[in-house]
């Protein structure tokens, strides 16, 4: 990377994360995934419950084998056997989880996180419930303000997941949101975290990578 733009990338996550930390979450900043996976043994106990929320990221960097791997009762909804009717259960066990990790779809400079949900089931326990939250981000994620927050997940983010996803949308014919009134639509939650009251409960990890959408 060109060294002045290394240096504006650096510039950007120290204002996130000392935003971040004024609004009561932790943030962090690491390279690649051997220090992502040494981060998370420090701050996962093992033999903890651990959920996770719908992520390409978490799955880019290795997460989901990790948990699969290590001393922890991980609540794994991506195993091939699982039925639905399992998947549901597991998305009410990850409100009482010790840990929930998940991405977020965009992180602002000023330290607030904003996400669209089909379900709610990732933004949920984001909000209340396990007693960590544990975000992962790529540097792609953040930006300036929640207006472009929103405008980057309803253009670029939500189309290209609806596509992975399968679902017959106008986003997947036309390539950008017109905000339809679909049933198979995935933005149905909009979430705004500007804060907590439980100091460091939310703790983001910045990845000095494009990741995700």
């Amino acid at each position: 990377m060109d060294n002045n733009v290394l240096w504006y990338r650096e510039k950007q996550i120290e204002r996130t994360i000392n935003n971040l930390k004024k609004r009561n979450m932790a943030g962090f900043f690491i390279n690649d995934e051997v220090e992502l996976i040494k981060l998370l043994k420090e701050l996962i106990d093992e033999n903890s419950v651990v959920g996770v929320g719908d992520s390409m990221t978490l799955s880019e960097m290795g997460v989901i084998n990790f948990l699969r791997e290590g001393k922890y009762n991980f609540l794994d909804k991506y195993r091939e056997d699982i039925t639905s009717e399992e998947k549901k259960q597991i998305y009410i066990q990850n409100f009482s989880a010790d840990t929930f990790i998940c991405s977020t779809n965009a992180l602002t400079e000023e330290g607030e996180l904003y996400n669209i949900d089909g379900n709610g089931s990732r933004v949920a326990p984001m909000i209340y419930g396990p007693k960590q939250v544990i975000l992962v981000t790529g540097i792609n994620k953040i930006v300036k303000d929640i207006e472009d927050a929103e405008r980057r997940v309803r253009s670029y983010s939500a189309p290209i997941d609806a596509k992975r996803l399968g679902k017959d949308t106008p986003c997947t014919t036309l390539g950008y949101c017109v905000d339809c009134k679909s049933s198979n639509r995935i933005c149905n939650d909009f979430t705004i975290i500007r804060g907590q009251f439980i100091k460091d409960r939310i703790k983001v990890i910045i990845v000095g990578k494009q990741l995700g959408y």
